[in-house]
């Protein structure tokens, strides 16, 4: 289990080789450099002038290509969009792990600031949510959407695994309990009521933990994987433009 962990959390990683693709699933295809030397591939759909753009982290299964919907959605009402394939994965240097994707997403966040573009929301589903809450924590965005997030991932590998001593061998615990503190900006949970993955009870506890402005609504009859909808990309598009406005 503890020579095997990275493989169960970043499975997009072994999904996703190769290089960026010469025709991409929709936008543009643009390369980011990280400050400890790192290439990433993401897609980017420009927002029109004075409209936010979403800063979108996948899934840990999950790839860029598949988010033509959500691009055309917030195109129409002017939103832009930049989706991060993290390290390791499709398009992408180096290989994934918690460090790393830290450094991923802030490093998203800044090259959308050296191009202009400060009406930043950030939105990240399941795995991406705990790379969204460092990057609150540390940048000046105008809101955060968390999507089937988790206080920790060593919180939840102890819920999977009560027979292994996981404190000691987890080696990426993404600790966003430790660190919505610092995400002060206004924040909206979204959470399927039949998500077995990540249950709603890890999004509550980080939700309890978290600062106020914040909210949290429950997808009933949703879970994990079918979550994505005409209502949630709807919140997206409300909230991005309640929160990013002067």
């Amino acid at each position: 289990m503890y020579t095997s962990q990275r493989s169960l959390l970043f499975p997009g990683a072994a999904l996703g080789k190769g290089a960026p693709p010469a025709a991409p699933a929709w936008g543009r295809s643009v390369l980011i450099d990280t400050p400890d030397g790192e290439t990433l591939h993401a897609l980017h759909s420009p927002a029109e002038d004075d409209r936010p753009t979403v800063l979108f982290f996948l899934g840990n299964a999950d790839n860029v290509d598949h988010y033509r919907f959500l691009s055309d959605a917030l195109a129409r009402r002017g939103v832009g969009l930049l989706a991060l394939s993290y390290r390791g994965y499709g398009g992408s240097t180096g290989r994934p792990g918690e460090a790393g994707l830290l450094v991923d997403g802030l490093a998203a966040y800044d090259w959308l600031a050296a191009s202009g573009q400060v009406r930043v929301v950030l939105l990240g589903q399941s795995l991406g949510s705990a790379v969204a809450v460092h990057v609150a924590a540390e940048r000046p965005a105008r809101g955060v959407i968390l999507v089937s997030a988790f206080d920790s991932a060593l919180a939840l590998a102890r819920s999977f695994y009560p027979f292994l001593p996981v404190g000691p061998l987890i080696r990426d615990p993404f600790r966003s309990d430790l660190r919505i503190a610092k995400a002060v900006q206004p924040k909206l949970f979204i959470h399927g009521d039949r998500d077995g993955v990540i249950p709603v009870r890890f999004g509550e506890a980080l939700f309890e933990r978290a600062p106020e402005p914040k909210t949290f609504r429950l997808y009933a009859g949703y879970g994990h994987n079918d979550l994505w909808s005409s209502a949630l990309v709807e919140d997206i598009l409300a909230f991005a433009d309640q929160t990013a406005g002067d």
